[in-house]
């Protein structure tokens, strides 16, 4: 009798995902064949401790040895509860008790900017980038689920800030396609079950039932009051729109960066009148990536800053500079749009 249909899902998705890591691994092999490492390649899981994660490191303990792979684990401790620390070291001894090798539990302080959820995710990317490059992992997995999909997508809605923003989270992102999340088309539920029936021990951790955070709150209140409202199919059709909305937000990406060029002129200065001729969304992206290289930082450019240049080019009354952030200034200077260091 085969494993439980869970368990059997879950380690699909994971085995999946080492085929393409094995695949991409063997061609920059082929290209760099002095590079090979002498061992086994290592794939990391970052796991909480939770359901979603623990599934997966169950996962990834059973396939990764059978395609040659070795799997090792990292959780970290954001100290932001009393007995984190120990909570930490429990994750890392049930890692080990799975069959992971190396694994390691690394500690953070999260900062405050951008929210308490942002700062502890910047943390955790931090300490995982570092873990990844220490051990030369081929890559480090995450338990993400469709759930967590439909979550984000949501979030992103409500910032109003286009469809990249509705892209949810990459199935593979990072330097180098380094994370890779196996369970985007699985949902929560399936991973509950899948440690259930493997008798995994799970922690809940209490920010994820915590009012005070964006996420907890869509979680317990909002997307069950969706449910309710539009049936059980929200949580499937939220993580169709990511995907969709991700083919559409990277063709647009590709058609700016070709245009952007054609609209430039010997000087390399930005002509307004053929920015104009560009549909808005082109035009638009175009803008948004010449302040980031002026130097305004991506995380702090909002929709409403690129619609004031726009209005440079598409409503022009002779208005003055425009301030944006990073101390970047965007004018219109005789046909032309200047956006340089103020």
């Amino acid at each position: 009798m085969g494993p439980h249909p869970a368990v059997a899902a879950i380690r699909l998705a994971v085995r999946r995902v080492l085929h393409d890591l094995l695949t991409d691994h063997h061609t920059s092999s082929e290209q760099h064949p002095h590079e090979r490492p002498p061992t086994r390649p290592l794939v990391l899981v970052a796991c909480s401790g939770g359901a979603d994660s623990m599934a997966l490191a169950s996962a990834l303990a059973f396939e990764a040895p059978k395609l040659g792979l070795r799997a090792g684990g990292i959780t970290v401790d954001h100290g932001l509860q009393p007995g984190s620390d120990l909570r930490a070291e429990e994750v890392v001894l049930r890692l080990r008790e799975l069959g992971l090798d190396p694994v390691e539990s690394t500690a953070v302080s999260v900062g405050r900017e951008g929210g308490p959820e942002a700062a502890a995710r910047d943390a955790r990317y931090a300490a995982l980038d570092a873990a990844a490059e220490r051990h030369g992992a081929l890559a480090v997995l995450l338990g993400h689920t469709r759930d967590d999909q439909a979550e984000t997508v949501l979030l992103g809605l409500a910032r109003g800030s286009g469809i990249r923003s509705l892209s949810g989270m990459a199935a593979v992102s990072g330097a180098d396609g380094r994370y890779r999340r196996p369970f985007l088309e699985l949902d929560r539920q399936t991973a509950r079950k899948a440690c259930m029936v493997q008798s995994l021990p799970v922690w809940d951790d209490p920010h994820n039932a915590d009012p005070a955070y964006t996420r907890s709150r869509l979680r317990h209140e909002g997307l069950p009051a969706l449910e309710k409202a539009l049936g059980k199919g929200v949580v499937e059709a939220l993580a169709r729109t990511a995907q969709l909305s991700r083919d559409d937000a990277d063709a647009l990406d590709a058609w700016a960066r070709q245009a952007e060029a054609s609209v430039r002129d010997a000087a390399g200065l930005l002509e307004c009148a053929k920015l104009y001729a560009l549909p808005p969304a082109v035009r638009r992206r175009i803008l948004r990536q010449a302040a980031i290289e002026a130097g305004a930082p991506a995380g702090s450019l909002f929709a409403r800053h690129i619609e004031e240049v726009d209005r440079l080019i598409t409503g022009w009354r002779g208005q003055g500079a425009i301030n944006l952030p990073g101390k970047v200034v965007a004018q219109r200077q005789g046909g032309r749009l200047v956006i340089r260091q103020g």
